[in-house]
């Protein structure tokens, strides 16, 4: 489902199911962590709908036959460390090809804007279809800017999965760089005071590593 031109809300049913399950307080870091994965999988499998084709020859046993294959895409998956982790192997399940970089951030405390700390990136990301990964996009300061800092470096193509998100997130992401393709299960209410998606699933880091 389209939630703006370039915002898809995969709303599959079993997605849905698997939300749920997530959001919930009693879902332990165990299971969160596989629902996690599981949800990044699926996401995934929309998120690469758009991918080109390209025809190829194999032979079955019973015949040689044309089939297609993907047409020399190469992937580049970057996590937005720490919670973007938990995305990361769910998609290396269906492009065990990618190649893995690593963003990371922290708010300043008197500027409030994000400042990067850590980031590695494949040298040929301007060659590669980016997904950055993050559970959550809140109030999307993080999310720009780590397609501010993949600008920088030469990457255009970028897609971004997050699992939920509120529409503030949406709103700052579009506005900061309206080529990239936002993928997220769920388009939540509003952040509360503190920066929380409500109804959101409460901090994605912590509930990921059982560090509450």
């Amino acid at each position: 489902m389209r939630y703006a031109h370039n915002v898809t809300v995969v709303d599959h049913p079993l997605v849905q199911h698997k939300l749920s399950v997530l959001r919930d307080i009693r879902t332990g870091p165990k299971e969160f962590r596989e629902l996690v994965g599981e949800l990044a999988q699926l996401m995934a499998y929309e998120a690469t709908r758009e991918f080109q084709l390209a025809e190829s020859t194999v032979t079955t046993p019973i015949c040689e036959t044309t089939t297609k294959v993907l047409a020399g895409k190469k992937v580049a998956i970057v996590p937005i460390l720490r919670a973007g982790l938990g995305m990361v192997d769910g998609i290396l399940s269906l492009i065990p090809a990618a190649k893995i970089g690593h963003i990371g951030l922290y708010r300043d405390p008197e500027t409030l804007q994000p400042v990067e700390y850590y980031c590695k990136l494949p040298e040929d990301i301007g060659e590669r279809d980016v997904m950055i990964v993050d559970p959550m996009l809140a109030t999307g300061g993080s999310a720009a800017a780590a397609v501010h800092f993949l600008r920088e470096r030469g990457a255009r193509s970028i897609r971004l999965l997050s699992i939920i998100a509120a529409p503030e997130g949406i709103a700052a992401i579009t506005a900061a760089d309206e080529h990239v393709q936002v993928y997220v299960c769920a388009v939540d209410s509003h952040l509360n005071d503190h920066g929380y998606i409500v109804p959101g699933l409460g901090d994605a880091g912590d509930r990921l590593f059982g560090t509450l």
